[in-house]
């Protein structure tokens, strides 16, 4: 699926994001975390992922409750796969995480520019 068939679900995801997603966003937007820019609901081969900093190459998922079943975190392990497959890495953070801790999500960021040398 090219990341053009994925706009219509991108706009949708952007729409309903949940109350974690939309403080994480209003952190993060305009690059709030030492001037690296992100995007949210940003399409990365076939999958649409929370939120992706460019020249980090570095994903972050935000899981809600749903991310809680076997099946759930099957997936996310396969999807996991796949992006970091294509050079990313991907950080998780749960909602209680994020709306409790919201610092360690601006650590990460920092932490994969440190470890990129940048």
């Amino acid at each position: 699926m090219t990341s053009s068939r994925l706009t219509p679900r991108v706009r949708f995801l952007r729409r309903s994001g949940g109350l974690a997603e939309q403080r994480v966003w209003a952190r993060l937007r305009a690059g709030a975390v030492d001037g690296w820019k992100v995007r949210r609901q940003h399409a990365i081969g076939p999958y649409v992922v929370d939120f992706a900093c460019m020249p980090l190459w570095l994903v972050i998922e935000i899981d809600g409750g749903v991310h809680n079943t076997d099946e759930a975190m099957l997936n996310d392990h396969h999807r996991q796969q796949a992006i970091e497959a294509l050079g990313w890495t991907v950080i998780r953070f749960t909602n209680a995480q994020a709306l409790g801790e919201p610092g360690r999500i601006d650590d990460a960021i920092r932490e994969q520019a440190k470890t990129l040398g940048l």
